[in-house]
């Protein structure tokens, strides 16, 4: 090889490298320039000091910067690919050079992020900083400005002694809130020193610091004088208030011992009385003495002292002396009577002692009386009270008998009393006597009423637990008139057992008391004693009628037991086989996949039904037989009830088995009929294809074109066929769902493959027929004025014999393009009624019966349509015109099928659009093609899509493929990040 070709085969190499070079190089010096663009905005934010504003500036300005950090890893990332382009392409000799390049780009870039990131923290902790301290000064200042305004009012004037004691401990308390504050004041200040060294800001210089300090002084030095100046007033009032309460004291204690000195409970001789009070009224001018300085020593309490408490001072100082004023005059008017006393002297002695014999007499037989009252053991039983009773009526007979001695000793002391200076030990006799015939006669009055009342609630006890036993028997009896439900019985016949053994018991204590009606009289008097002897003879004949209606009751109860056993042992057989049948039933409501299974089904219903007839006949049979039992005919409802419910899903299933069977059956039918004539219609035309000489297309056109009149027709029946398709599976199984979509799609590729073929044969009859028009394109034919009925013109076909009747074939023309824009204007506007019916949602039945009437409407002028396209047919001329016509002829039938299928197939909510309808002229393009187009869309989607997943997911052994970095697709990852080659 000579050395002019290893140059040739060298040079494209060396231009490759030297545009990796150049890219590395580029990309090298864009992340350079880039960091140290950086890097100098960071080195002029990278300050703390200043003001906030200036600050928040700097943090704001780092904060962007560090949002720029994708920015330069993006340009990070392309000089390591061109470093990675270059490697593979460059010698061994530059791969030094260029790895110390990239681990130098390397070592710069790492020192950027961690510049960025140290920078916008270190602002971003002082600025925090920052703002913590100022949230914190904040608070201090409100805390503060609270402070100053409870302390700054002068001291409210309390009313006693304890609200100045509550006012000092609130004083306490603000004094002890002051001083803990001193702790976060410390913090706070620490704070602000700390933040002074970072920041420089003069609002946080020593001078602030200094003047926080001293505001907190200032606070502080007023609570505390506060809190001694209500330490001295609260310790004034206090001194006052033990004064006062040493005061009232003495004076209770006085006027004790002036209560022991008065009146004839005194004991002493006069002499001694007249000396006690003596000394008593030298105590009473040492207590005034006492008084007056409490009195003066009260000035200086009131001054710190509200107005109500003042007055409260003053009127208790006014109190306490007119006290001492009362206990005063009280020693004077004794020491009179005393005096007045001693000059008294008489007959007392010997009335005094007759009055005593008569008082020892009369207490012995009070005495006598009150023994015989003595309780003994509690009485048990209602005979034991009764005794009781009697023996306190006896008593208390013997005590309104001595009630004229006690009256006789009363007026005897009183006279005593008048002429003796000391009757108290005989008036104490006296009055020790009437008190124990009170006692004695209190004590009777209520034994005996105590008595009678635990007899009086003995009888209403009785009463009051028939009514119990009335109400519970009652009950039972009303409930057990008509037992709904036989279960119940074992629990009610317990409960009338109980209720009969307790009007027995019940029967014998009311007879009891009837026969007490002298006690009665005795305990509660005539009249209540015959209203209860009523009640008890009313509650004994309620008693009698209830008993027996509760034996009757309890003999039904046992009558309707055994009748529950005999109509369990036939009604559960028939709950059971109902019960059996619905099983099956529901077991039968599986669609079915073909016609087979879906008659199978149909006869097992048929079955089902004449079981449940069976059923039926024994359900009467057994209804006879508990027609007087309410419970068993409630049984006997529900079962009637259950058996019309599974009835009635029986016939609807039954009903709706039978149309899908029919509908199933109808289907196939259409679709063998169908498949039947393609099959015969292919054969016939395959047929004529093989002879395809021109005049065999000649002979054989007429029938062509017959054939070519039965497709609308039958591309009707087709569409019709799909429908029915649509509606049979909805009633199937997927198995049978997946068969007939078979079925429909052979029948579709065999329509497919008729439809081509008769298009090949229908072109070559319209090409045979231009021939022979523009071969007898010089005769002219004479056009009758009149115009036929729509129904007396003959195909188009037949023009090849020349018998038109309208005239020259221009003024045909005219006629043809005329008609076919009247007949798309009608097609258009009948489509457009077609597409608001279908849209409308129908939610309501008379939305649905006013559909259905639009549709019929519609379907009513199908026949005047049909007519308009026929005209159509016969004025069909030439070729453009032909290729028109087919487009109407494909959009006629696309409408007819459409009416046909919204009139039939079932109502949905949701609106279907009509965009299936509209469809826009060919522009001169076949409609063999339109057609071919609109049944292959689905499959030309599907290759498209397949062709786009194609393109987004790249085989897996290409990633590293030069070709993939120019690839669009590639740019579309279906992830999140994006690590590949950039998009070019």
């Amino acid at each position: 090889m000579t050395v002019e070709q290893v140059a040739v085969l060298r040079a494209p190499a060396n231009a490759m490298t030297q545009r990796s070079q150049n890219e590395f190089d580029s990309s090298l010096e864009n992340a350079v320039a880039w960091m140290k663009a950086v890097q100098e905005r960071l080195q002029i934010n990278d300050n703390t000091k200043g003001p906030r504003s200036a600050l928040e500036a700097r943090l704001r300005e780092t904060e962007k910067i560090c949002h720029l950090e994708p920015e330069g890893q993006v340009k990070m990332d392309r000089v390591l690919k061109s470093a990675d382009t270059l490697l593979g392409s460059c010698g061994e000799d530059q791969k030094p050079a260029v790895l110390t390049k990239l681990k130098d780009i390397k070592t710069q870039w790492e020192d950027t992020v961690v510049y960025i990131t140290h920078c916008h923290s270190r602002i971003e902790w002082v600025w925090l900083h920052w703002n913590e301290y100022l949230r914190a000064q904040d608070e201090f200042y409100r805390w503060f400005q609270s402070m100053r305004v409870t302390l700054e009012p002068a001291l409210e004037l309390q009313l006693g002694w304890k609200e100045k004691q509550w006012q000092l401990s609130h004083s306490e308390v603000l004094l002890s809130n002051v001083q803990n504050q001193a702790v976060l004041l410390d913090r706070l200040l620490e704070e602000a020193a700390s933040l002074f060294n970072r920041i420089g800001d003069p609002s946080v210089d020593e001078d602030v610091q200094r003047k926080m300090r001293a505001e907190y002084e200032e606070i502080k030095a007023k609570a505390q004088d506060r809190v001694k100046l209500l330490e001295k007033i609260t310790g004034e009032h206090k001194e006052y208030k033990e004064k006062v309460d040493a005061f009232q004291g003495w004076l209770g204690g006085m006027t004790e011992r002036v209560s022991s000195r008065l009146g004839r409970a005194n004991q002493s001789t006069l002499e001694n009385q007249l000396k006690d009070l003596r000394d008593i009224a030298r105590d009473f001018l040492r207590g005034e003495e006492s008084l007056k300085n409490l009195e003066r020593q009260s000035v200086g309490v009131i001054q710190n002292t509200s107005p109500l408490g003042t007055e409260k001072i003053t009127r208790e100082l006014e109190e306490l002396r007119k006290a001492l004023e009362k206990l005063k005059l009280l020693c004077k008017e004794e020491e009179e009577r005393l005096l007045k006393a001693l000059k008294l002297d008489g007959s007392y002695r010997s009335q005094a002692q007759l009055l005593g014999t008569e008082v020892a007499e009369f207490r012995q037989e009070i005495q006598r009386l009150a023994k015989s009252l003595e309780p003994g053991e509690k009485a048990r039983d209602e005979e034991e009270l009764i005794a009781l009773w009697r023996k306190y009526t006896v008593t208390r007979s013997a005590l309104v008998a001595e009630e004229a001695k006690a009256e006789k000793l009363k007026a005897q002391l009183k006279e005593l009393i008048q002429f003796s200076q000391d009757g108290q030990p005989l008036s104490a006799n006296v009055v020790t006597a009437l008190q124990d015939f009170q006692s004695v006669k209190g004590k009777t009055a209520k034994l005996l009423t105590s008595t009678g009342m635990e007899l009086a609630q003995g009888f209403q006890h009785l009463l009051r637990d028939f009514q119990l036993w009335k109400t519970e028997a009652q009950r039972l009896v009303n409930i057990t008139a008509s037992v709904p439900d036989r279960s119940m019985i074992p629990t009610f016949l317990p409960q009338l057992e109980a209720a009969l053994s307790e009007s027995s018991d019940l029967k014998e204590k009311l007879t009891a008391v009837l026969l007490k009606r002298d006690l009665l009289s005795g305990i509660f008097g005539e009249e209540r004693a015959k209203s209860l002897v009523a009640e008890v003879t009313d509650a004994t004949k309620d008693r009698d009628r209830l008993h027996n209606c509760l034996l009757q009751r309890k003999s039904k109860l046992l009558n309707m037991l055994s009748q529950q056993k005999d109509f369990d042992a036939a009604f559960e057989p028939l709950q059971k086989r109902l019960a059996a049948l619905r099983i099956r039933v529901a077991v039968e409501k599986e669609p079915q996949p073909d016609l087979r299974g879906k008659q199978a089904q149909l006869q097992k219903l048929q079955r089902l039904q004449e079981d449940l007839l069976e059923l039926a006949v024994q359900m009467d049979d057994l209804k006879l037989l508990v027609q007087s039992e309410p419970s068993h005919q409630h049984k006997m409802s529900q079962l009637s009830s259950d058996y019309h419910t599974l009835k009635r899903s029986l016939e609807m299933m039954l009903e709706q088995s039978q149309q899908c069977v029919e509908e199933h059956w109808l289907f196939s039918n259409k679709r063998l009929e169908l498949q039947q004539w393609i099959m015969v219609v292919k054969q016939k035309l395959e047929s004529y294809q093989e002879d395809s000489d021109g005049w065999k297309v000649e002979t054989r056109a007429g029938e062509i074109e017959r054939l070519s009149a039965e497709f609308p027709n039958k591309e009707v029946q087709l569409h019709l066929v799909e429908a029915h398709g649509q509606r049979v599976m909805e009633q199937s199984s997927p198995g049978g769902v997946a068969l007939i979509q078979e079925e429909l799609k052979q029948l579709k590729e065999s329509w497919n493959s008729l439809r081509v073929l008769e298009e090949m044969l229908s072109g070559l009859v319209r090409s045979w027929q231009l021939k022979r028009v523009n071969a007898d394109s010089g005769k002219k034919k004479v056009m009758t004025n009149h115009n036929p009925k729509p129904g007396s013109f003959r195909h188009a076909g037949n023009a090849v014999d020349g018998h038109y009747g309208w005239g020259e074939l221009r003024d045909g023309e005219g006629d043809f393009n005329s008609g076919l824009e009247k007949f798309e204007q009608w097609l258009q506007v009948e489509n457009a009624k077609l597409a608001r019916i279908i849209e409308v949602k129908v939610p309501t039945p008379e939305d649905v019966k006013a559909r259905k009437s639009k549709l019929q409407e519609l379907q009513s002028r199908i026949p005047e349509g049909q007519d308009l396209f026929e005209n159509l047919l016969h004025l069909q001329s030439t070729k453009g015109n032909s290729e028109d016509l087919e487009d109407v002829r494909y959009r006629w039938m696309l409408y007819k099928s459409k009416l046909t299928d919204s009139i039939h197939l079932p109502i949905h909510n949701s609106s279907e659009g009509s965009a299936g309808f509209r469809k826009s002229r060919s522009g001169g393009l076949c409609a063999f093609l339109e057609r071919v187009c609109c049944m292959a869309l689905p499959l030309q989607l599907l290759l498209l899509l397949l062709l786009l997943l194609l393109f987004l997911l790249p085989l897996e052994e290409e990633t590293h493929s030069c070709a993939l970095s120019n690839n669009y697709a590639r740019s579309f990852n279906l992830m999140l990040r994006y690590n590949g080659p950039p998009p070019t």
